[in-house]
């Protein structure tokens, strides 16, 4: 929550993004995060939000592409455009 107002509102995009990764982690493969050290619980995470959600994730907000494809073509809009 925001320290202003305290809107849970402001919270949701979070909470969403978390839920989403425990879903495609976890829960969809059957596994139980307390299987696992703290250190491979953070390899995992850092390696999901680091290739896969930065990455790889089709997000429908960008069209239907991935971030990092939306990324190179503004990018390369700017460059063109100068």
């Amino acid at each position: 929550m925001n320290s202003a107002g305290g809107k849970c509102h402001d919270n949701a995009r979070c909470e969403s993004m978390w839920a989403r990764m425990k879903e495609e982690l976890f829960y969809s493969r059957n596994r139980k995060p307390e299987n696992y050290t703290v250190a491979e619980l953070k390899t995992m995470i850092r390696r999901y939000y680091m290739s896969y959600w930065n990455n790889r994730r089709i997000c429908s907000a960008n069209g239907v592409l991935p971030p990092a494809v939306k990324r190179k073509q503004y990018y390369e809009s700017l460059v063109s455009a100068a």
